[in-house]
Formats: C-alpha cells, structure tokens, sequence
C-alpha cells in the first residue's frame, strides 16, 4: 500500500511539474475564460485540451518534440482553475472566440492548432468560423457532433436535447461521492495506461462541476457538420475505436469517414490499440502522427 502511494505521487507530481520549468505566460493577453502558457520557439502551435482535461495531457509530446512554440491552452473552470468567466451558458463556444482574440491579440501568423476531444471542437469551431486565423488544424478523437453516439441514426441535436438536459440534471445533482466514482470509471474507459489514469482523474476531481456539465451538454447539443464546409485549412483526425463501442475497427473507419465528407482537405487516422487519450495509450505514434502534421 506505501508503495501504491509513493508510485501514485511520483506520477501526479511528474505530471504537474513536467510543463512547468521552462513555461510562461502569455504576455499581453488577458481574459476571464483561458489562461494560456507558452513553452519553446519556433513557429507557433496552440494546444487546447478536452473536457475537464489540463494542459498536461500535451506534456510528453511537447517535450518529443521540439522546435515550435507551444501555446497552452487552460480552460477557467476546468482542472482547478477558478471558473472566471464560464459562470453560465455554453463553454467551447466562447472559449474558441477567445483563442482567436489570442491569436489576433499575439499578432501571430496563421498557427497550428492541435485539440483533444473538446479541444477539437473547439478547433472546429475556430477553422470554420475564422478561416484565415489558422494553417493547419489537428483534431484528437472527437466527431462533429458528438451527439450521434447518444442516440439511432437521424439523430440530430434537436432530436437529442432531452436527453442531453436530463444528462446536464443529473450531472449537476451529483453528490460529491458518486461524481469521484463517476470520474474513476470514465477515465478507466478512456486511458488504457493505467499509470496515465491517476492525473486525468485528478484533473476531472478539480474542476467545476457545473462547468463541465454545461461543457458537456453543449457537446451533445452542438453539429457542427454544417460548418464544416467552410474549414480550407488542411485537417488531421486521428480517432480511436472507443472501449465498449460495438463497432468494429472498419466500421469506425466508416463512420468517421463520413462525419468528416465536407472537409476540403482533410487525412483520417485510426489508431489501434488506443483509448480516448491517444497521447498517453500510444504515445510514440501520437508524437510520430503530430511531428508528420507539423512538419
């Protein structure tokens, strides 16, 4: 049991300290809903993390590889960071507006922009939206509309608004017991790397729960396959088959395939082997996938 929780506070303080030698804040900007970190130079990569995730999940990969300037990207309300301005309303909305403040802000030239899950919507949101803020767009296991796993085929994000407000009810009267068991068992099925489970938990214990119910009912309510016509950058999708999905490796392939059509110019890549956080499952072949896109 010592050795259990030794080995356990190795990682969590690996985790935490692995991002934080070297980095700096942003200077210049401000803004009640993300704080964001610089590490590196070269030329310039924003990093935007998932739902209820840090910037840490970006830490391995930023060290294998170097040669870019890193912007990360905290979410207010998520991993410990006090709610600031995601008091109400949608999230990932307001925040991918916000990254293009930065970006404007920065006076940055077209960045890269790599987001994982919601991270990745958010990068949708801001390639569709602001077509010339961006070069180059890499989204990490997230479809346009989440919605779709939640319900038969049509479902639409009309369609499936009861059952997102009742997920967003329950969520919100959640004790605080049941939501650390809730947490415990989505990271298990989200991180294969059982030494990568602990910080992820961590990150999900410390944020918002209100924060992350909304974040969450806005990814269930929220198909941006419309949009998606009007993303011209060139596009990466690197995908997992989920754990507990009864689809098989080709159906995936399929289905993603399709909710990705209206992309101009767009590469999909499933990932064997993996779970939701690609870059802790496997993560040779994700620093491998992202140095490729980079370069």
């Amino acid at each position: 049991m010592l050795l259990r929780r030794h080995l356990l506070k190795t990682v969590l303080a690996l985790s935490c300290a692995a991002l934080s030698p070297v980095a700096a804040w942003a200077a210049g900007f401000s803004s009640e809903r993300i704080t964001v970190k610089t590490e590196g130079e070269g030329k310039d990569v924003i990093l935007v993390p998932g739902l209820s995730s840090s910037p840490r999940v970006w830490a391995e990969m930023v060290k294998a590889v170097p040669g870019y300037r890193y912007h990360l990207v905290q979410v207010s309300g998520f991993a410990g960071q006090a709610v600031g301005g995601n008091t109400e309303g949608p999230v990932a909305a307001p925040v991918a507006e916000e990254i293009a403040r930065y970006i404007a802000v920065q006076g940055m030239h077209r960045p890269i922009v790599i987001g994982h899950s919601m991270g990745g919507t958010i990068g949708m949101m801001l390639a569709a939206r602001h077509p010339q803020a961006i070069s180059k767009l890499m989204v990490v296991d997230m479809l346009p509309f989440l919605g779709v796993m939640f319900g038969p085929p049509g479902t639409t994000a009309q369609s499936l608004k009861p059952v997102a407000d009742d997920m967003l009810l329950k969520m919100r009267s959640t004790t605080p017991e049941a939501r650390a068991q809730r947490t415990e068992a989505t990271i298990k099925s989200m991180i294969n790397n059982a030494a990568m489970r602990p910080p992820a938990v961590e990150d999900g214990l410390k944020s918002d729960p209100d924060v992350s119910a909304r974040a969450y009912h806005e990814l269930l309510t929220t198909d941006l396959t419309p949009e998606l016509k009007n993303i011209a950058v060139p596009t990466s999708v690197l995908y997992v088959v989920p754990n507990g999905v009864p689809l098989s490796p080709e159906q995936m392939d399929g289905f993603y395939k399709m909710a990705y059509a209206n992309v101009k110019d767009v590469s999909l890549k499933r990932i064997p082997a993996s779970a939701h956080f690609i870059m802790w499952d496997q993560p040779e072949q994700f620093q491998a996938e992202v140095r490729g896109f980079l370069k």
